[in-house]
């Protein structure tokens, strides 16, 4: 089996380069989905951002080959205020699908070009290829939201685990059983430690997250913490990467942890500031070595879909 060679531009099945930046992947029926940032056009002149396009949705049966469906979530240039307006940001988009209702309930990190805005975007559709139909974009429970993701938690219950207070705090914001708010629950965590890009995961009765430092586009030490509990107790244990290149997260930046069956991987951004449409990709399988969580790199994501 061919696998991606990370740490580079990945391509579609029609030889385009895969936009889908600061995402996830996760499987709805017998596909799996990514989706992430598009980034293809050019830096907007002297800043390492480009205009908003949208997210991106693609889909695969093997996790090797992707599809391009489009924008699942566009641009809206006809509204200057919008969020979604091609002068603001979007990023790190995920999608749950929320059992309650049967939507698919996308939030995003949706901010203003000079970072004030700080504020959660969502979005929901009825199938997960979209079209996604905006809907608000607030401060979780009046905290800023910034690098951000969306959990399950073992009981069901959806969470937005966001960097807030200026990236010096974690917080779990609790969202209604709808996906569409929040219950006015959040937690803080990791407080003062600076942490940013959430990626989550429950294993053997304890959650661990990993997390970047704040260093800007320049890749730095991936940390994991752990904690029995999703709301408290969490303590930064180790750096969970091993091998040449690892103090630098092997030049990637943590977005997401999905399992295939069981076994969990890695998803690594690979950011060009300099020309963000040509950023890379990695995935890297998860190993727990009594209780410790190691990511050793490989050349090649090749998943090992046999647990299926």
């Amino acid at each position: 089996m061919e696998g991606n060679k990370n740490g580079s531009m990945w391509l579609d099945d029609l030889g385009n380069p895969i936009q889908a930046h600061g995402g996830m992947i996760t499987r709805f029926g017998d596909l799996w989905y990514w989706y992430g940032e598009h980034k293809g056009a050019d830096n907007c002149p002297g800043t390492s951002r480009v205009d908003v396009i949208g997210v991106s949705c693609y889909t695969s049966r093997d996790l090797l080959t992707w599809h391009y469906e489009g924008l699942a979530l566009k641009a809206d240039p006809d509204h200057p205020s919008s969020p979604l307006h091609p002068s603001q940001v979007l990023e790190r988009p995920k999608v749950l699908h929320c059992p309650a209702t049967g939507k698919y309930v996308m939030w995003f990190h949706a901010d203003s070009p000079d970072y004030t805005r700080a504020a959660a975007g969502c979005a929901v559709s009825d199938t997960p290829t979209g079209p996604f139909t905006f809907l608000h974009a607030l401060q979780p429970n009046r905290f800023d939201c910034r690098d951000m993701t969306l959990f399950q938690d073992t009981e069901g219950r959806a969470w937005l685990v966001h960097s807030g207070n200026w990236n010096k705090t974690l917080y779990f914001s609790r969202l209604t059983d709808d996906y569409l708010g929040f219950t006015g629950e959040v937690y803080p965590a990791l407080i003062d430690q600076e942490r940013e890009a959430p990626a989550l995961m429950a294993w053997e009765a304890k959650y661990r997250c990993i997390t970047s430092g704040c260093t800007g586009w320049a890749p730095n030490t991936a940390l994991v913490a752990q904690s029995r509990f999703l709301t408290c107790g969490w303590k930064l244990t180790d750096a969970p990467c091993t091998g040449p290149g690892a103090r630098q997260t092997f030049g990637g930046q943590s977005t997401y942890i999905f399992k295939i069956g069981q076994v969990p991987y890695l998803m690594l951004d690979h950011w060009n500031p300099k020309s963000l449409r040509d950023s890379g990709y990695s995935i890297l399988r998860i190993h727990m070595v009594e209780g410790r969580m190691e990511i050793p790199w490989q050349d090649t994501f090749i998943p090992d879909t046999s647990s299926l």
